[in-house]
């Protein structure tokens, strides 16, 4: 039973908060354009059905294309800082302070170069996710133990030896859970840039509701964007724990 129980218990606890949120509604008798209840948010999204899956299978195609394009220059990004203790030194504040600016403020220039559309999104999507992909692979390189490397280099293993062959396999865990925290950022990035500069996406869909007053279609909208961070967060962990079992004490991983 405590398998099942444990199990369960996302499931019990986010149908607690619906039920508590739809009772809030009805007890204080709260106007439906200042916060929707649960049920309302439930029938405008079967009666916007159509709509909303289409809105949402544009952010959810935006998202991966950024996601991937950050997964892959973000592993050589990390693979070339992580491997170079001179790089890692000069690199690293660049990258922070790339990092500490606000997203948001990229897409006006971002449509000044490639038009409103999907390309901005692509690239915001990219831009916000691809920093935890470096610094985890970054990290899983540079702390590779001293002594292992001085063993390998008497045993005649070159750089790209090293690299290859333990550097890489000891990243893996930093490159695993790296993707669970870039690919909710990547839905950010997207939903951002649709908000500003897109005529498709769950952005854009959700200020459209927003300026009629249509708050249940909103969130609606932020229901799906949540289903779908959770959904592929989860494929993510699911990955992990498959491919880097090795690396927990715990053999049911880290989640």
């Amino acid at each position: 039973m405590k398998p099942n129980l444990v199990k369960a218990t996302p499931w019990l606890v986010v149908a607690a908060m619906f039920l508590l949120w739809e009772l809030i509604c009805a007890g204080f008798d709260i106007p439906e354009f200042l916060l929707p209840a649960p049920s309302a948010v439930w029938k405008v999204g079967i009666e916007q059905f159509e709509p909303i899956m289409m809105h949402a299978t544009q952010t959810f195609l935006t998202t991966l294309a950024g996601f991937a394009i950050a997964v892959v220059v973000g592993m050589l990004i990390g693979m070339a800082v992580g491997s170079s203790p001179l790089l890692y030194r000069a690199m690293y504040p660049l990258l922070v302070g790339f990092n500490s600016i606000p997203k948001v403020a990229f897409v006006p220039v971002l449509v000044v170069w490639f038009g409103i559309g999907t390309v901005p999104a692509i690239l915001t999507a990219f831009l916000i996710s691809f920093f935890p992909v470096v610094v985890n692979v970054a990290t899983g390189l540079a702390t590779l133990e001293p002594e292992l490397e001085d063993v390998l280099r008497s045993l005649g293993a070159s750089r790209l030896d090293i690299l290859g062959k333990v550097g890489l396999p000891r990243a893996m865990p930093y490159f695993f859970a790296s993707l669970k925290v870039a690919i909710t950022l990547a839905f950010v990035g997207s939903v951002i840039a649709e908000t500003v500069a897109s005529n498709l996406g769950i952005g854009y869909l959700m200020m459209s509701a927003s300026s009629s007053m249509n708050m249940p279609l909103v969130f609606a909208g932020l229901i799906v964007i949540g289903v779908m961070g959770v959904v592929m967060y989860e494929l993510f962990a699911f990955v992990e724990k498959r491919m880097t079992s090795w690396a927990h004490r715990n053999p049911n991983g880290a989640a």
